[in-house]
């Protein structure tokens, strides 16, 4: 058997209630034949990367709207340190 992609599955229609693990029985009551459909889980990694890629596009569309004004890291930095001021007093 080879190695399954994203896109790949095994379906098998017509599956002998019988032959699958107790624990996939339960619920099943007195079938004797299912459906079966096994796929990948998507792997850390995997949605890892799709977090980041949602959350660069959240962040493109920020910088796309109207009003964005873009901030240096120096005045970034002045603004956390005018903040941090205000709480020390």
């Amino acid at each position: 058997m080879r190695a399954m992609d994203e896109r790949e599955k095994i379906i098998r229609e017509d599956y002998p209630v019988e032959r699958l693990p107790e624990d996939l029985r339960e619920g099943l009551g007195d079938a004797a034949r299912v459906k079966v459909t096994v796929e990948r889980a998507p792997s850390l990694r995997d949605q890892k990367l799709a977090n980041w890629t949602e959350i660069k596009a959240l962040i493109e569309e920020l910088h796309r709207s109207p009003g964005f004004v873009p901030v240096t890291t120096e005045e970034a930095v002045a603004r956390v340190r005018e903040l941090r001021d205000e709480w020390d007093r």
